[in-house]
Parts: structure tokens; C-alpha cells; sequence
């Protein structure tokens, strides 16, 4: 099981990894072409793929969205790609609230 105070350090590192609040990011979203710091298959890595398929996802509704605009596609095709982008969304913010709640509690914890 990994600690809280593992937790939010390999948070942390992901944060730097991908350019999140450094000082070239003026509007405060990430940079996905930075590499993500930290081993290989560690939480980093785990955490920016899961980021990336979260903007992938999104993308590929937006299109979809412009596709049934153009008549293009079907309207079940655009449900479904927005139903994906949500739920690949939503885990990556349950993801992130429950690393902060493991940062809160290690700020909690005495010395």
C-alpha cells in the first residue's frame, strides 16, 4: 500500500513532470509534452497517461460534437464520446482529490 507522504511526493513530481503551475505556464494548464519525472511505470507516469487519455478523450468528443454539426456522424456517436470524456474526467479529479486529502492529512500529522 503506498503511504500518504508517498503519495503526495509522487504527486508533486507528476505536477512538475508535466508542467503544472511552472514558470512558463501563463494560463495555468499543463504542458503534456514535458516528460513525466520519477520511474518509468511509477504513480508520474500513471497520472499524466491518465491526464493525456482524459484530453484525448475530450478532443475526440469535441470533433464528434463538429462532425454532427456537419452531419457527418450520428448523434449516438457524439453521446457516447462525451460520456467517455466525462468518465475519463471524473476519474482523473477522483484521483486528484484523493491525493489531496493525503497531503491534508500528512500537513495534520505532528512532528
Amino acid at each position: 500500500m503506498i503511504t500518504p507522504l508517498a503519495a503526495a511526493k509522487a504527486y508533486a513530481s507528476a505536477q512538475k513532470g508535466i508542467g503544472v503551475g511552472g514558470p512558463g505556464d501563463a494560463d495555468g494548464m499543463p504542458s503534456l509534452s514535458a516528460p513525466a519525472a520519477g520511474p518509468p511505470g511509477g504513480f508520474g507516469a500513471i497520472l499524466k497517461s491518465a491526464m493525456t487519455d482524459a484530453m484525448a478523450a475530450s478532443k475526440h468528443a469535441e470533433h464528434q460534437m463538429a462532425a454532427q454539426v456537419a452531419g457527418r456522424t450520428e448523434l449516438v456517436d457524439v453521446v457516447t464520446a462525451i460520456s467517455a470524456a466525462e468518465a475519463s474526467l471524473e476519474t482523473v479529479i477522483a484521483v486528484r482529490d484523493q491525493v489531496i486529502s493525503a497531503y491534508q492529512e500528512i500537513m495534520r500529522m505532528p512532528i
